[in-house]
């Protein structure tokens, strides 16, 4: 395994009454809480009412900061951290998905720094050396993982560049995870957020080193898990036991503890994310699109892993199989359960122009953490190939 460090200063508080339980006293030290949230799902499901009454109760002065988009732009951004220092906000308490809580820890640092944070801390990177906002995140949606990481991924419209980037200075001094808040969650939004647990594990699994090590065999635990309690909470929305897994699953990707060791790749998520800032288009849609396509373009120069996953995670038997076609046999049962799930395995049934593809594919960054590392012209080629 490669040397590391490793730290997450997150506090979770997990299951079912966590926050009636404990968001009182966790917002002890604030007066003035910027409450930031999405299109208003949460006040439909009733837990809008729920956060905002313990927080009056408590003396809260509560501002709304509300209509957080599904792609958090730069703008949003400015936006939250204009009315944090108008109002003298003590905390930011972010409730929903990923894009919610990216868009509060970007707030939590805009809101305490005069300069340009997109050119100073997500352009390039930068060192935090000052306090940002203490941030406490309400999870209502399990995906991204954001809860316990300082990563926030924000987009710039007029650049149209989307990026993020991992200050541990941001991340979230507290996660509430109450799996029964996910229950509301529409079908679509839940299986491509799930896809996009799946996808940060892959990620991560598919690199160096390829040597046996903890981290590996870690991931495909979670894989295995992902793809269990998505079926079994698509059968059962309701299932307190799925749900609960992949809430936990979510949070395991990205908590960093799986990345210890390994280079990560995330070339697929680098490409979605200019396919998303030109398009606009469902993060774990794009991803689902992208994956089987991409690990069609890499899967040589890392066969052993992709033999492995096959075994490992699909179940797949090697019998009468060359490793080449082991590999290419994971590879397609993972296409199969992105059609079983119902997600898109084109482009164009998530209305990508297709000439706009170039131009996407030449904005994309390039990872060094890939087993095959990319050019424009082959990333060109594999969305060309997505296409339909």
């Amino acid at each position: 395994m490669n040397n590391f460090i490793f730290q997450n200063s997150t506090k979770v508080y997990f299951g079912r009454g966590c926050v009636k339980e404990y968001l009182a006293c966790l917002t002890k030290d604030a007066q003035t809480v910027l409450l930031g949230y999405g299109g208003g799902s949460i006040k439909r499901n009733g837990v809008y009412d729920e956060i905002t009454s313990i927080l009056k109760k408590a003396g809260k002065t509560i501002v709304e900061f509300s209509d957080i988009m599904s792609n958090p732009t730069y703008a949003k951004v400015q936006e939250g951290a204009k009315l944090a220092r108008e109002n003298h906000v003590d905390m930011v308490l972010a409730v929903g998905g990923g894009s919610t809580m990216d868009c509060c820890k970007a707030v939590c640092l805009a809101a305490q720094y005069e300069g340009d944070i997109w050119e100073d801390f997500w352009i390039h990177p930068g060192v935090i050396d000052f306090d940002p906002l203490p941030l406490g995140v309400v999870v209502t949606v399990a995906g991204t993982g954001s809860e316990c990481n300082g990563g926030a991924v924000i987009t710039n419209e007029e650049k149209k560049v989307k990026t993020g980037r991992d200050y541990p200075a941001l991340n979230p001094r507290f996660a509430l995870m109450d799996p029964t808040y996910t229950f509301s969650v529409p079908r679509k939004q839940m299986v491509s957020a799930s896809f996009d647990i799946l996808s940060h594990i892959m990620e991560t699994y598919f690199s160096k080193p390829d040597e046996d090590n903890v981290s590996d065999d870690i991931m495909e635990g979670l894989m295995k898990s992902v793809v269990r309690n998505l079926r079994a909470a698509i059968e059962d929305p309701q299932d307190y036991t799925a749900r609960s897994n992949l809430m936990w699953d979510a949070t395991m990707a990205e908590n960093r503890m799986i990345k210890m060791g390994k280079r990560c790749d995330f070339q697929c998520h680098n490409m979605e994310h200019q396919l998303s800032a030109f398009t606009d288009c469902n993060h774990g849609c794009g991803l689902a699109v992208l994956h089987p396509v991409y690990y069609r373009h890499i899967y040589k120069e890392g066969l052993l892993k992709f033999v492995r996953f096959a075994k490992n995670v699909w179940g797949i038997a090697p019998e009468s199989k060359t490793e080449e076609e082991l590999a290419l046999a994971g590879i397609q049962a993972l296409a199969n359960f992105i059609r079983e799930i119902g997600l898109p395995a084109t482009l164009k049934e998530l209305d990508v122009n297709q000439s706009q593809l170039k131009e996407i594919a030449d904005s994309c960054s390039i990872s060094q953490g890939s087993y095959k590392v990319m050019t424009h012209e082959e990333i060109l080629e594999i969305f060309q190939e997505c296409y339909e």
